[in-house]
C-alpha cells in the first residue's frame, strides 16, 4: 500500500517529525493527543489510529472500507495483541477495544464511539473467569451490544433503555450498578432479542466482523445530521474526515477501586487556574458525559484514592505545560492503576477563553501574539449578550438551582423537545424557547442551537449540554435534579421544580452563571463589560493590519460601533433615513412627480433631514471616515401596495386613488433587485444625487467648523457596472460640493468612490478606477449577481444543496472566495493598477466573518465594514490573519 493509513500511537509522534499542525491533520486531535502522550511516557491504553485520509477513502470508494485498509486495520491488531499479551476474539484472555472518532476539530459528543467491542457469549464467560468478576464482564458485554445496536445498526438506544429501567424496577434499585452479574446476565439476552428483532438476525459474534463494521460506523457518523449541524456552525471543512482511535479497553467499572472522569486544567466557564472535574466510580466514560449518575467533583479522588489523584494532578500540569494551553482530559482508573485516554484544548466560554489567555501570557507561557491565536473571533459576540436586569432580577423568585454550565442569562417558554424548539421558533408561534431536558444527546443539536438557554435535570459540569452549550455561546444551568426535588414528564410535557409546576409554553428564565432558576419572565439588559476585553482587544489591535469599521444608519448605531472599536463608518444606508415618520411623506412626493420641478420642490423638504442625519453622525465620527452610500433601493419600497394603504395616502398627498395607483403600477419590476436602482435612479434622477451631495457637504462643514474636525466626506455611488454612469453620477456631485466648498471659503477635501456589488464592475475595474478613488465591495449583492440566485429566496433550496455536499455553507454568511472572491481580487489588483492610492474595503455581511475577513487581509484590502455588534470579532480576525500571514 503506498499511503500509509494506520499509526501505532507509539510511532504517530516521530512519524511527523515534530510538525504538530500535519500529526493533528492526519491522526485527528484525539489521535495526535494520544501519541504525544506515549511519547512523552505517559500511562495510555495502547492502540493505533485509522488516519482522516483512510476516512477520505472511505467515502471515495463508496462507503467501503477497502481490502488494503482492512488488511492493514488487522495487521495492526495483530500489533496490539503483542503489546497487550491478550487476543481478539480469544475466549480466554480476550483483548477488547474501544473504537472512537478523532477528527482534527473537536467535535464533542457529534460522532460515535464503540466500548468493550470484541466480545461474544464465549468471550463474556472468559473474561468473567479472568478476572473472577461475573458482575463487571455482563456489564460489559450489555453495554458493548446496546453500543453497538445503536452506533453501527441505528436500533433505537430507547428501546434498551426502557428494559433496563423495568429491570431496576423490579429489582428494587436505582442505578445500574447496583444489577447482579443474573440481572445483567439477563439483559444481555434481552438485549440480543431486541437486536435480532429489528435487525432480522442474530448480533455478530466474529470480533472481526463488528470491528470493521464499527470503524465503518465511525467514519459514517462524520456525515451524520447532528454531526453536519456542528461542522456548518463552527465552519469545519466536510472534507477533513474523522480519524478513529482503536484503543486497549481501560475498564473502570471492575469495581471500587475503579472509576471513570472528565477534568480540565483550568475551569472552562470562569477561566480561573484550577483543576476541575467529574468522575465516577465502577462506571464507564460514557456514564460521565450522559449523565446516567451525578459525578463526584475531581477533588473527591484525593478522598477515596490519594496516589491515583497526586499521580494525575502531575500529568494535567505536564500536559497543560508542554501543550501551553488548558487541556481537557478523559481518564479512567482500573483497579488502582490510572491510564490517559485523551487530551485536548478545552472548550471554553469567551470569558474563560480570555481569562486564560491573559493569565497564560502573565505566566510567561505564550506571547501576546500567541494569546490572540487562542480566542475563537465569533466567541465575543457573546460577551456582548444581555444580561438579567439587576432590579428585575430582585423581585425574580428563584425556585430551583442547578450547575452554571455556560455563562449568560435566558428568558424563553418552555419546549421538552428539540424538534419542538426549532418547529416553534421557525413557525413564529414562541419567539423564545428554553429547551427543558432529562438531558440533552447529540441529536439535539439543531433545538440547542436556536434556544435561548438549556436546562437539563441530569448531568454535571461535563455534560453534554454543558460542553456543547459552551462552545455554542448558549446560556446553560445542568443538574437541577441533583439537589431539588425535581419531576420531569417530556411525554406529558410537564416540569416540576420544589413543588412549582411548569407545562409547555409557559416561561421560564435561567442564569448560566449562577445556576439560579426563575419560574417567570425576567427582564434583560445589554451585557456588562470583561475586565480583560480591553487588555485583550489592544495585543489583537496591535498585530492587526486591516481597519475595520461599521454600517451604521444613525447615531445610535454609530455611537455603538465607536464604543466597540470601529474605526469608521464603511457604510451609511441614506435610503433607511428616508423612511423615518416625518420625512416618509416628503420622499413620496418626489416619486409621484410629474416634473423636475416638482421633484426638487419635494426634495428640499427632505434635504434638511438628512443633512440633520449626517450631522449627528460627523459629531459622533469626529474626523473618522464615514462613507456615505446614495439612494439605492427601488423606488416602489418607498410606496404602499394594498389598495386601502394606497386610497389613505392618495388622500393625504391630495391625489386621486387612480392616479397613484398608477404611479404604483408604474413603479413595478419583475426584478427589482435588478432594476431601476442605485446609480440608475441618480442618472435618471440627477437631482436626487444632487440634494444628497447637498447634505453631505453642508453637514461636513458645519460640524466642521463647530467642532473643528477635520472632516473628508466619503460619498459612494451605489450599483455602477459601466465607468460612464459612474462619470455622470460624479459630475453632478462634483458640480455641487465644489460650489458648496469653494462658497464656504475652507479647503474641504472629498473622496468619490463606487460599490462594486456587479460582476461587469469587477471584471472592469481597471476602467471604473479611473473615476472612483474607493471601492467598497458590496458583496451581498456581488455573491447574489454571481450566483445568480436571490438572498432572499435561496434558503428555500440552498438545505438540499448542503445535504447533498454542493456546497458547504451560506455563500451570503461565508464568503465564496472560489468565486466571488476571484471577482475581489481581480478587482482589486486592476484597481490598483490604473490608481494605486485607490482605497480598497469591504461593506456586505461578510465583513465581520472571520473566515471573510482573513480572505480580505489576505487580497491586500485596507478595511472590513460590519454591523456594530460584530466589530470587535471582525478586529480579532484580523488580528489572527495578521498574525498567520503578514503583509510586506
Amino acid at each position: 500500500m503506498s499511503k500509509k493509513y494506520l499509526y501505532y500511537f507509539s510511532e504517530g509522534n516521530d512519524a511527523f517529525g515534530g510538525d504538530k499542525v500535519t500529526m493533528k491533520n492526519i491522526l485527528g486531535g484525539k489521535g495526535a493527543g494520544l501519541a504525544e502522550m506515549t511519547a512523552a511516557g505517559m500511562p495510555v491504553p495502547q492502540g493505533f489510529t485509522i488516519t482522516t485520509e483512510a476516512c477520505t477513502q472511505y467515502y471515495a470508494d463508496g462507503r467501503q472500507i477497502n481490502d488494503e485498509i482492512t488488511a492493514d486495520i488487522f495487521e495492526h491488531v495483530k500489533g496490539l495483541e503483542k503489546i497487550t499479551g491478550k487476543t481478539f476474539g480469544d475466549n480466554e484472555n480476550p483483548l477488547l477495544v474501544s473504537v472512537r472518532s478523532g477528527a482534527r476539530q473537536s467535535m464533542p459528543g457529534m460522532m460515535d464511539t464503540i466500548l468493550n467491542l470484541g466480545l461474544n457469549d464465549e468471550a463474556v464467560e472468559g473474561l468473567a473467569k479472568k478476572t473472577n468478576n461475573a458482575r463487571f464482564a455482563y456489564d460489559c458485554y450489555r453495554r458493548f451490544v446496546q453500543m453497538f445496536a445503536d452506533v453501527v445498526m441505528m436500533v433505537p438506544k430507547s428501546l434498551f433503555e426502557v428494559e433496563i429501567d423495568k429491570m431496576k424496577e423490579a429489582k428494587g434499585v436505582k442505578n445500574d450498578v447496583d444489577l447482579t452479574a443474573d440481572d445483567l446476565k439477563e439483559l444481555v439476552g434481552t438485549f440480543k432479542k431486541i437486536y435480532e428483532d429489528n435487525e432480522g438476525r442474530p448480533f455478530p459474534q466474529d470480533p472481526k466482523d463488528q470491528l470493521i463494521e464499527a470503524v465503518k460506523a465511525v467514519f459514517r457518523s462524520w456525515d451524520n445530521p447532528r454531526a453536519n449541524v456542528y461542522r456548518k456552525m463552527n465552519e469545519i471543512p466536510y472534507e477533513w474526515g474523522t480519524a478513529v482511535n482503536v484503543q486497549q479497553m481501560a475498564f473502570g467499572n471492575s469495581g471500587d477501586r475503579s472509576g471513570t472522569g472528565v477534568a480540565f486544567t483550568r475551569d472552562p466557564a470562569t477561566g480561573a487556574k484550577k483543576l476541575m472535574g467529574e468522575y465516577l466510580i465502577n462506571a464507564q466514560g460514557e456514564d460521565v458525559v450522559a449523565g446516567v449518575r451525578t459525578p463526584s467533583p475531581i477533588s473527591h479522588l484525593h478522598e477515596q484514592m490519594p496516589e491515583v489523584y497526586d499521580q494525575f494532578v502531575e500529568i494535567a500540569t505536564r500536559l497543560e505545560n508542554y501543550f501551553r494551553d488548558m487541556q481537557d482530559m478523559e481518564f479512567t482508573i482500573e483497579d488502582g492503576h490510572l491510564y490517559m485516554l485523551q487530551t485536548r484544548n478545552g472548550k471554553r466560554t469567551a470569558q474563560a477563553a480570555l481569562q486564560i489567555a491573559c493569565d497564560l501570557v502573565d505566566e510567561g507561557m505564550i506571547t501576546e501574539q500567541e494569546a490572540v491565536l487562542r480566542v475563537e473571533p465569533k466567541q465575543l459576540d457573546t460577551l456582548l449578550h444581555p444580561q438579567f436586569d439587576a432590579a428585575a432580577l430582585k423581585a425574580a423568585e428563584v425556585v430551583g438551582k442547578g450547575l452554571a454550565a455556560s455563562p449568560g442569562s435566558a428568558c424563553g417558554q418552555i419546549v421538552f423537545t428539540a424538534e419542538e424548539a426549532e418547529e416553534m421558533v421557525k413557525s413564529g408561534k414562541m419567539k423564545k424557547v428554553v429547551l427543558v431536558r432529562l438531558e440533552t444527546s447529540p441529536e439535539d443539536i439543531v433545538g440547542m442551537q436556536v434556544s435561548q438557554g438549556i436546562l437539563t435535570v441530569r448531568g454535571g459540569m461535563t455534560s453534554h449540554a454543558a460542553v456543547v452549550a459552551r462552545g455554542m455561546g448558549t446560556c446553560c444551568v445542568s443538574g437541577c435534579g441533583n439537589d431539588n426535588d425535581v419531576k420531569i414528564d417530556e411525554e406529558a410535557k410537564t416540569f416540576e421544580i420544589n413543588g412549582h409546576k411548569f407545562v409547555e409554553g409557559d416561561w421560564i428564565s435561567i442564569d448560566g452563571s449562577t445556576g439560579n432558576i426563575y419560574g417567570e419572565q425576567v427582564a434583560t439588559v445589554a451585557a456588562t463589560g470583561n475586565k480583560n476585553f480591553n487588555r485583550f482587544m489592544g495585543w489583537a489591535d496591535a498585530a492587526r493590519q486591516l481597519l475595520v469599521m461599521t454600517n451604521a444608519d444613525n447615531p445610535r448605531d454609530a455611537q455603538q460601533a465607536v464604543d466597540l472599536g470601529a474605526e469608521g463608518i464603511g457604510l451609511c444606508r441614506t435610503e433607511h433615513m428616508f423612511f423615518a415618520e416625518d420625512r416618509i411623506k416628503a420622499v413620496r412626493e418626489m416619486i409621484c412627480a410629474r416634473t423636475v420641478e416638482e421633484r426638487e420642490a419635494a426634495l428640499a423638504k427632505v434635504e434638511p433631514f438628512q443633512q440633520g442625519d449626517f450631522e449627528a453622525m460627523y459629531r459622533i465620527m469626529g474626523e473618522r471616515p464615514m462613507t456615505i452610500r446614495y439612494l439605492d433601493p427601488p423606488l416602489h419600497e418607498f410606496l404602499p401596495s394594498k389598495d386601502e394603504d394606497i386610497k389613505e395616502l392618495a388622500a393625504d398627498m391630495g391625489m386621486t386613488f387612480d392616479d397613484l395607483k398608477n404611479v404604483v403600477a408604474s413603479l413595478h419590476e419583475f426584478n427589482p433587485m435588478m432594476g431601476h436602482r442605485g446609480c440608475r435612479l441618480a442618472v435618471t434622477y440627477p437631482e436626487i444625487a444632487a440634494m444628497q451631495t447637498r447634505a453631505v457637504i453642508k453637514a461636513a462643514l458645519n460640524v466642521s467648523a463647530e467642532t473643528g474636525y477635520i472632516i473628508t466626506p466619503h460619498i459612494m455611488i451605489p450599483l455602477v457596472g459601466e465607468v460612464k454612469e459612474l462619470k455622470f453620477v460624479k459630475d453632478v456631485v462634483v458640480k455641487v460640493a465644489d460650489e458648496l466648498i469653494k462658497a464656504s471659503g475652507v479647503d474641504m477635501k472629498y473622496l468619490v468612490g463606487t460599490m462594486i456589488e456587479i460582476p461587469r464592475a469587477a471584471l472592469t475595474a481597471g476602467e471604473i478606477a479611473k473615476e472612483a478613488e474607493f471601492f467598497s465591495f458590496g458583496t451581498n449583492d456581488l455573491t447574489q449577481m454571481t450566483f445568480g440566485f436571490s438572498r432572499d429566496d435561496a434558503a428555500k433550496f440552498l438545505g438540499a444543496y448542503y445535504e447533498n455536499k454542493i456546497y458547504e455553507s451560506d455563500p451570503f454568511q461565508h464568503l465564496d472566495q472560489v468565486g466571488v472572491g476571484k471577482l475581489v481580487k481581480m478587482a482589486a489588483h486592476d484597481g490598483r493598477e490604473t490608481r494605486p492610492d485607490l482605497g480598497l474595503g469591504i461593506c456586505g455581511e461578510h465583513g465581520g466573518d472571520p473566515s471573510s475577513v482573513e480572505f480580505c487581509h489576505n487580497v491586500g484590502l485596507d478595511y472590513v465594514s460590519c454591523s456594530p455588534f460584530r466589530v470587535p470579532i471582525a478586529r480579532l480576525a484580523a488580528a489572527q490573519a495578521a498574525i498567520k500571514n503578514p503583509r510586506k
